[in-house]
């Protein structure tokens, strides 16, 4: 990184106050080199951050904080707020040393007020926090900061109906890029264009409306004209909104010039060379890539297929031009997961197919919809969960409480391939049947093809797939744990000369009590493999068919737990998901 002069003089919050309007744009420069280092080098969100260092030196500028309390929505603005809240070392020099993660955290500093890093959060947080500051006859700022994109969810909306009756101190600062992860859709963004257009005068204004005092700044990266506006609404005494106008990826033209491609960024992006940040052109397949190719076809013979993405679209592949191939057929909801459910149980009750993607993380907001919209109704959309599995990721993007949320949730069929054959005949059963709502676990990590086609009939419920018949110990390996569990069978064979039965259970939602209960007969023990929370999972659903018997189960995957950035192999060894402390625990009991 290059050298950071001003960044040097910055310990805490109030070293930039006795700044000049000059040295704080220098600053600014300088905290742009740390951001762009730190994703470089760990990868992180990019162009929101870029895009939001000016409104950040403004607030700690005209505020106080830690007395003065900031709350981020999503987290994906927080960089240069960390900068210059002594935790400038997790971005320049060497970050990958530093144990500063890319989102709020309270355990790091007082400058934090929680750990967030999912989406629509801030105003009901804060509000929470401004309720109780009133309760304790307390005199202090609280500033939520959200995004436009962030505005869309469900609970944003709730927070800003309750937020506008507050008697007291509210702001409300307004991050509007024009973009979510993609582009935005739908009326409230139309709104919003329609006050950037008229410099925040229209007559149209749903804040002003709901009974919020309403601040626009269209130059919402001029640290000048930000510190007036701030400078305006300190201490104010009713709820208000500070409409900023900033542009996303500020100072890295890719950023600019792509905003969707670096709202996140892997490592090494920097050392590309590239223009931009698109992957590179592989001539081999992924499941993103066949689910993009069957799902096209499948729209070319039938019309009622809709597809529907809520603001995550690269999760599953979705690109600008797989969406402009599907037309009509393809919807993002934006920040709605929530929405999105109660969506797709309409569109399927009417007789559309719809198929929602959504990641693991992002699928448990939406726990009272697949309940009460989709499953009680029995609404067969198709829903497609990716990224579930024990990952190294920080706190709140864990991808490891779907199995127990989505499994045990009456009516729903939740199906866990392990490969492509597998996936393709699942996707396809899944579209054309009306009797369930079918959830999808999509494989995590490289395509695995038998290259063999897969012709099981999958409405015949809950019949698992025994691939290998042996005796003694079954291992029943769920989806991507399937494979760890062959291996496992291998070992076994080698070590302790015992031939394993070896189970695809194909259905995380139900048991298959004929093959289970026919493993009595010439098996003592049972091991079961998910990549998933165990606690409330698909393992303990075989433990509870045991119950009333002598067979020894063993269930493996994650512990019930909040992990931050522990590295796979370290939880692995944590959850003996290996196939050495596999058979340490299989010689202890035998």
């Amino acid at each position: 990184m290059n050298a950071v002069s001003y960044l040097d003089k910055v310990n805490c919050p109030n070293d930039i106050k006795t700044m000049t309007i000059e040295e704080l744009n220098c600053l600014s420069d300088e905290i742009r080199q740390g951001i762009l280092n730190r994703a470089n080098t760990l990868s992180g969100h990019l162009g929101p951050d870029l895009g939001f260092v000016e409104p950040t030196l403004a607030l700690h500028y005209v505020f106080n904080s830690p007395v003065d309390k900031f709350i981020l929505d999503v987290s994906h603005q927080c960089y240069a707020h960390k900068m210059i809240t002594q935790r400038k070392s997790g971005f320049i020099d060497n970050p990958i040393n530093s144990a500063i993660s890319g989102y709020s955290n309270d355990d790091e500093s007082v400058h934090d007020f929680f750990k967030i890093g999912h989406t629509s959060t801030s105003i009901s947080l804060a509000l929470g926090v401004t309720k109780a500051r009133d309760l304790k006859n307390e005199k202090y700022n609280v500033i939520a900061v959200i995004g436009d994109g962030s505005l869309s969810g469900g609970e944003a909306l709730e927070g800003l109906n309750n937020a506008s009756v507050l008697k007291g101190n509210f702001i409300i600062v307004l991050n509007d890029n024009e973009m979510s992860i993609a582009p935005t859709n739908g009326g409230l963004y139309r709104a919003l264009k329609e006050l950037r257009q008229t410099n925040g005068m229209s007559q149209n204004n749903m804040f002003k409306a709901m009974g919020f005092d309403y601040y626009y700044l269209n130059e919402g990266n001029d640290i000048e004209k930000l510190i007036e506006t701030f400078k305006k609404v300190k201490d104010t005494a009713k709820p208000t909104v500070v409409h900023i106008h900033t542009l996303k990826g500020k100072g890295y033209k890719p950023a600019q010039d792509d905003k969707e491609s670096y709202h996140f960024v892997l490592n090494g992006f920097l050392d590309t060379n590239s223009d931009n940040n698109s992957a590179p052109q592989e001539n081999f397949e992924t499941y993103n890539s066949i689910t993009v190719d069957y799902l096209l076809k499948k729209k070319e013979k039938d019309n009622s297929l809709i597809v529907v993405s809520p603001a995550t679209p690269g999760v599953s592949g979705f690109d600008p031009s797989f969406r402009e191939k599907m037309g009509d057929n393809y919807i993002d909801v934006d920040i709605a997961e929530q929405h999105a459910v109660g969506y797709v149980s309409g569109l399927a009750k009417n007789g559309a197919k719809p198929v929602l993607a959504v990641l693991s993380s992002f699928v448990q907001r939406a726990y009272d919809q697949l309940s009460q919209d989709l499953a009680l109704n029995n609404s067969p959309a198709t829903i497609l969960v990716y990224w579930g599995a024990i990952t190294s990721a920080d706190m709140t993007h864990l991808n490891i409480f779907d199995i127990p949320l989505i499994s045990n949730i009456p009516n729903i069929v939740y199906l866990s391939p392990v490969n492509k054959e597998e996936y393709l005949q699942m996707l396809d059963w899944s579209i054309e049947q009306n009797k369930h709502p079918v959830v999808i676990r999509v494989p995590f990590g490289g395509l695995i093809s038998t290259g063999i086609k897969d012709n099981t009939d999958y409405s015949i419920l809950n019949k698992y797939k025994m691939t290998h018949k042996g005796q003694k110990i079954a291992l029943i390996g769920a989806g991507n744990f399937y494979y760890l569990a062959s291996s496992i069978k291998d070992e076994i064979q080698k070590q302790l000369g015992i031939d394993a039965t070896l189970i695809n259970p194909v259905y995380l939602s139900g048991v298959d009590e004929k093959m289970l209960e026919d493993l009595k007969s010439e098996h003592n023990m049972v091991l079961t493999f998910e990549d998933g929370c165990i606690e409330g999972g698909f393992g303990e659903k075989i433990t509870r068919f045991y119950g009333n018997c002598d067979m020894k189960v063993i269930n493996y995957g994650a512990k019930k737990e909040f992990t931050d950035r522990v590295s796979l192999s370290e939880l692995y060894q944590r959850y003996h998901l290996t196939p050495e402390l596999v058979i340490e625990d299989i010689k202890k009991i035998i």
